[in-house]
C-alpha cells in the first residue's frame, strides 16, 4: 500500500508524527511532504525548536521522530516531479494530518499550487481515499462551507476530535484515538485503543 502523509501548518503536528509511526510500523510504502510552516510547527512542538537544514538531513530527523525502522520517502513541497502528483500514478491514499484551514480550502477549490494540494487534488480527481485532518476552533462560514464542498467531492473529513469512553490518561492515548480514526480510513485498523463496547461492562443478566 502506497501512502502520501501530508504535514501542514497547523497545531498538531504530533498527528502526523503518530500517524506516520503507524504506517511505517504496519509496512505500509510512505511518502511524507511537509509544509515550510509545518516543519516551523514541527520543530516547536515535537522538536527542540531547530530542525536540520538539507532535506536528507530532515528525512533522517523524520524518521527518528516516528521512531521507525525504516524512513519514509520525504518530498519537498515544491518538488513536482514526485510520482504522486500525476493522475497516471496516484497513491493508494492521501492523508493531511494536521491540515491547516488554508490547506485546506486550497483543496477545496481546486488550487494546486504545491506538492500537497496537488497530491490531494489527484486523489479526488482518482477517487482515492483523502483523509483531511482538520485541528482549528472555532470554526468559521467558511472553513465549514470548505469541509462540505470536500465532504461532497469525496474527502473523509475527520477533525481531531479524541473520545473519552476510554478513559484516556496520558496525551499520547488522546492522539491515538484520532490516528486509529485516521487508518481505519484507510483500511488499516491499528488496534491503537479498545473499541466501543469492549470497554463497557456486561448487562446483568
Amino acid at each position: 500500500m502506497k501512502v502520501l502523509l501530508g504535514i501542514s501548518g497547523a497545531s498538531g503536528a504530533v498527528y502526523g508524527v503518530r500517524t506516520g509511526a503507524m504506517l511505517l510500523a504496519r509496512g505500509v510504502d510512505l511518502s511524507v511532504v511537509v509544509t515550510a510552516t509545518g516543519w516551523d510547527i514541527l520543530a516547536a512542538e515535537v522538536g527542540d525548536g531547530k530542525l536540520p537544514a538539507s532535506l536528507p538531513a530532515r528525512r533522517r530527523w523524520l524518521g527518528k521522530a516516528m521512531s521507525a525502522g525504516r524512513p519514509a520517502r520525504l518530498y519537498a513541497d515544491d518538488d513536482f516531479r514526485i510520482p504522486f502528483a500525476s493522475g497516471s500514478n496516484p497513491p493508494d491514499a492521501v492523508i493531511v494530518a494536521p491540515c491547516s484551514m488554508g490547506t485546506l480550502g486550497r483543496i477545496a477549490h481546486g488550487i494546486a499550487s504545491s506538492t500537497l494540494t496537488r497530491c490531494a487534488d489527484v486523489a479526488l480527481k482518482e477517487r482515492k481515499p483523502l483523509v483531511l485532518v482538520p485541528r482549528e476552533t472555532p470554526l468559521s462560514p467558511i472553513h465549514l462551507e470548505n469541509m462540505l464542498a470536500l465532504a461532497r467531492a469525496g474527502a473523509d473529513i475527520l477533525p481531531a476530535c479524541p473520545g473519552f469512553y476510554n478513559h484516556p490518561a496520558t496525551v499520547r492515548e488522546l492522539v491515538d484515538f484520532v490516528v486509529s480514526r485516521v487508518l481505519a480510513r484507510v483500511g488499516i485498523d491499528a488496534d491503537l485503543h479498545p473499541k466501543w463496547g469492549k470497554t463497557q461492562e456486561e448487562p446483568s443478566p
